[in-house]
């Protein structure tokens, strides 16, 4: 055995046990397998070009030196990003613990009920700082955040302003440029014209249907925008307002006064910067535009005993209900991130953060007094931490860099100055050293901090927040610890047992893919810093860029978009750019297949396309008679076809090839969905089989763990007709030379949690990959035999194989009372998460074991299957009583006293010998999610308040 071969530790069954499954499937080899499954016509002919795979310790060595490269200074820049200091208790029992990072999107709520209220209490914190009525549980960061805003505000127009044609979005000229940048990529397509300008000059009218401030201002000036909201107010305009949340500590809730919306980043509270991210974003608005609001919701609701109880909320917005009708194509969130920064304010409650906001503040303002004191002009005259310096830029930056310090430098006669939490006395005296120099000047050393009032009386905070329980009991460190670690029990993650979700991809997060997350060379990188700074960032990306466009098979790499449905709007945006630059502006049309994830019809939509459906066939794959009719019929408005390859009915068709020709025979450009590419690296790619342009789920084939929800990220691999439109960044230079404007607001998104699959990549290697994805479709094949006779398999390919999943059909189980989801909740009593339900085919599940997990497992996994299969054939309609609709089972009913129920507690909890051996007991009952909809509280509210619902 090679202990020094990573792909031995990532990839599950051993070659033993790889030859068992053979024989079970009856195939003498893989490479059988393979050819039975995958066509020939598509498959590569020879291996990836990639550098030879290191061992886990050589690669921790390499991205060590890597590090290194990066030049960490002292970061003053802000616009939107902060240094901030991550409790050391979060960061050891979240971020690096995989019971917290590799869990699943909360869909099974009963074995999830920690997350859910992580993300409540994370809700809870938002809305009482915003004071807002309602908040979501996080979006990708402030920027899309805001263009979400400036979407809900277009959607939410008074019939009137609708039937006017109302369009006008006003946008204050301090709102951050990355905005800005990203609301002009937003807007265009869905027909809304942005307005920017100066928002004390500026002229409200009827023209316009909303406006956006920035609370305060880019250059740190809070403004007025009190009497903005009011005078906006007064000519039906709503008003969305970003917010620095750590400032809201001081300054008065929007809410307060008037705002329609609110939203920012929560990376001030304990995140990394990560030269971009990922952050979670927040997003609070009023509970009458509920409906419309993106992204998911954590609501309470109650279970089958009556008992208190959280779930996702609102489910009718998902995009798979609404699809081209959809709120947003927001799918994920930045989980992981949101359940970090609402424990930072679980760990420092309402009297922690307002000791780092006075902090800040001061520190700000005694800073100013000494700059002011060396005879520079300090233009704020309101501020919460930045101030804005009147000074020779050119000369400051030489000054400052010299001393590892990065200031915002606007023009060259300003100079802008974010103070943090990480800010000390000794700092300060640094700035000071610096502008003594620039300005000739010398001022005595600053030995304390002062207490000078910088916000506006009008716009002081004077009411309380965070007043709930959770967040005034766990301020030491053995109370916060025991505290996450009671939530983390209530949750089932990858590190309890096999997570099979068809389309999600639940592989491995390897441990030494992850350790550099917590280093400080790649945490502590602003965005913005200067390029020769984050020279480790560079060749990390540029590789992973290299890496993703030979995998892919493609000419060209963004690794902008920071999650899987931002990289279909990417790519869709991409594709619309040139058509734009033929002149063919009347391309429009985005043909998509019934069987496409949700967010494909929404992502579409949101890129100024017209969705239209084409039909499956019998056997579940694209109709190609119906697809060729439609291409035809449209070709010359024909923009895009959206295919996800395999399908999503875990087929490869092997009629891709003559599908993609027919979309380039009719014009348009062919986006291949990469939610299946884990079943392509290294057998085939996005470019063999004739797609233009792919995005990839970095969160499920290349090793990002799911944090419970998020982060996800969405990198678009595209041919070389596309490339020179690839995204671009309003400070940092990124993207091609006709480079579309941006998609997130950091110009390589969420970088860093690419080092997750860079790391992914560098040790498995070329042979690896390949075997990664052999071992993915050996797995998912072994399972649809094991199953075979107690479960159909919905559809195959033309020789009887499945692609790396498989859809089984329970339907038929109706005729005994038994529901898809009565099978989902009774695999919680067996230990395992519940396969994809319902998707893409109502009434089945879709299975993925991925290549990490082992037949030992897997068999586990099938013997569970087996039993509940069993278990339907001995119940019926007549008797809902039973252990199927019971499910799951918590431990207060089997050690209640009375037990009303016609078969034992042992076949309630322990139906099968191994489930005794890891029991995972679910905390709640079956949930009521109509309830909830119908009761709607998404805060930490009381419980008197939840029973008056």
């Amino acid at each position: 055995m090679d202990t020094t071969s990573f792909a031995l530790r990532h990839i599950g069954p051993s070659p033993l046990e790889q030859k068992a499954m053979l024989n079970t499937i009856g195939v003498t080899s893989i490479e059988q397998l393979v050819s039975e499954t995958v066509p020939a016509d598509i498959r590569l002919e020879k291996d990836l070009d990639l550098e030879a795979a290191m061992s886990e310790q050589e690669y921790l060595n390499h991205i060590y030196e890597l590090s290194k490269l990066n030049k960490v200074f002292k970061s003053y820049i802000g616009l939107g990003y902060h240094p901030s200091n991550l409790p050391a208790v979060i960061q050891r029992n979240i971020l690096e613990n995989p019971g917290w990072y590799t869990a699943y999107t909360p869909y099974q709520a009963e074995i999830a009920q920690g997350r859910l209220e992580a993300l409540l209490n994370y809700q809870t914190m938002v809305i009482d700082l915003t004071g807002m009525e309602i908040a979501n549980a996080s979006l990708l960061d402030e920027s899309t955040a805001a263009a979400e805003a400036m979407s809900l505000l277009f959607a939410v127009r008074e019939r009137a302003q609708k039937k006017a044609g109302v369009n006008k979005f006003f946008v204050s000229d301090l709102v951050l440029p990355q905005t800005i940048d990203l609301l002009e990529t937003r807007a265009t397509p869905i027909g809304i014209e942005l307005v920017i300008g100066n928002e004390v000059e500026f002229n409200l009218s009827e023209e316009y249907f909303g406006a956006l401030l920035q609370y305060p201002g880019k250059n740190g000036q809070i403004t007025d925008i009190k009497s903005f909201i009011k005078e906006a107010n007064e000519y039906n305009i709503k008003v969305a307002v970003a917010a620095d949340i750590l400032s809201l500590i001081k300054l008065e809730a929007p809410g307060e006064f008037g705002a329609d919306v609110v939203v920012g980043t929560t990376q001030r509270f304990g995140i990394p910067m990560g030269y971009g991210g990922p952050h979670a974003a927040y997003f609070a608005t009023k509970e009458k535009y509920k409906r419309d609001v993106p992204g998911r919701i954590i609501g309470v609701t109650k279970d089958l005993d009556e008992n208190r109880a959280l779930r996702m909320a609102l489910q009718t917005r998902e995009q798979h209900i609404k699809r081209d009708k959809a709120t947003s194509n927001i799918c994920t969130a930045q989980v992981l991130l949101a359940v970090m920064a609402g424990m930072y304010a679980v760990y420092h409650g309402p009297k922690g953060l307002e000791f780092i906001a006075n902090k800040v503040t001061n520190s700000a303002s005694t800073l100013a007094s000494s700059l002011v004191d060396l005879g520079l002009e300090q233009v704020n005259s309101h501020y919460f931490d930045t101030l804005q310096i009147k000074a020779d830029a050119v000369k400051t930056k030489y000054e400052a860099e010299k001393r590892e310090v990065n200031f915002h430098y606007p023009d060259t006669n300003t100079v802008t100055i974010a103070v943090n939490e990480t800010t000390t006395i000794s700092d300060l005296n640094k700035i000071i050293e610096i502008f003594e120099v620039v300005s000739g000047n010398t001022v005595a050393k600053i030995t304390e901090i002062s207490k000078i009032q910088t916000i506006p009386d009008t716009l002081r905070r004077t009411s309380e927040f965070l007043t709930y329980d959770v967040f005034n009991k766990y301020h030491s460190e053995t109370e916060l610890m025991r505290y996450i670690k009671r939530l983390e029990r209530k949750d089932l993650a990858l590190n309890h047992s096999m997570i099979s979700l068809g389309s999600c991809t639940m592989k491995l997060n390897a441990a030494s893919e992850m350790l550099p997350l917590s280093w400080s060379n790649w945490g502590n990188m602003h965005p913005f810093a200067p390029v020769y700074q984050a020279a480790g960032y560079k060749v990390m990306l540029n590789a992973l860029e290299n890496q993703l466009t030979e995998i892919t098979g493609f000419s060209g790499t963004s690794l902008q978009p920071n999650s899987g449905a931002q990289g279909e709007f990417a790519g869709l945006m991409v594709i619309r750019a040139y058509h734009l630059s033929r002149g063919d502006d009347h391309r429009n049309i985005c043909l998509i297949p019934s069987s496409a994830h949700g967010t494909n019809p929404a992502s579409a939509v949101m890129a100024g396309m017209k969705v239209v459906v084409t039909k499956a066939s019998e056997d579940g794959n694209i109709d190609v008679d119906d697809l060729r009719e439609k291409a035809e019929l449209h070709k010359d408005n024909l923009a895009a076809l959206m295919v996800t390859y395999p399908s999503t009915h875990g087929v490869y068709e092997s009629a891709i090839k003559e599908i993609t020709q027919i979309i380039h025979d009719n014009g348009g450009q062919v986006y291949m969905d990469g939610a299946n590419m884990n079943a392509q690296v290294g057998v085939t790619n996005p470019g063999n089989i004739g797609a233009d342009v792919c995005h990839l789920n970095l969160h499920k084939t290349f090793a990002i763990p799911h944090g419970g929800g998020g982060p996800g990220v969405g990198p678009i691999c595209v041919a070389e007709q596309l490339v020179p439109f690839l995204p671009g960044n309003a400070i940092i230079k990124t993207g091609g030379h006709q480079s579309i404007s941006a998609i997130s607001a950091a110009p390589f998104g969420s970088a860093l949690a690419c080092v997750i699959s860079y790391g992914y990549i560098k040790m498995l290697g070329a042979k690896g990959l390949k075997q990664s994805t052999e071992v993915a479709i050996l797995n998912a094949n072994y399972i649809k035999e094991r199953l075979e006779g107690y479960y159909p398999t919905l559809y195959v390919g033309e020789n009887g194989r499945a692609a790396h999943e498989m859809i089984i059909d329970c339907r038929a189980f109706k005729e005994n009372g038994i529901e898809v989801v009565d099978i989902a909740k009774r695999l919680m009593d067996y230990g395992f998460h519940a396969p994809t339900v319902s998707f893409p085919v109502a009434g089945t599940m879709m299975i993925e074991p991925t290549e990490s997990e082992n037949k030992a497992e897997m068999d586990r996994f099938c013997d569970a299957m087996i039993s509940i299969r069993k278990e339907v054939d001995e119940v019926s309609i007549e008797e809902p009583n039973n252990v199927l609709k019971n499910a799951p089972h918590t431990m207060t009913m089997l050690t209640s006293d009375e037990w009303l129920f016609p078969y034992s507690r042992e076949k309630a909890a322990f139906p099968l010998e191994f489930v005794a051996d890891n029991k995972f007991w679910p905390t709640v009952r079956r949930v009521n999610e109509a309830y909830g909809d119908r009761n709607l509280i998404c805060s930490c509210a009381p419980i008197e308040e939840y029973m008056e619902a």
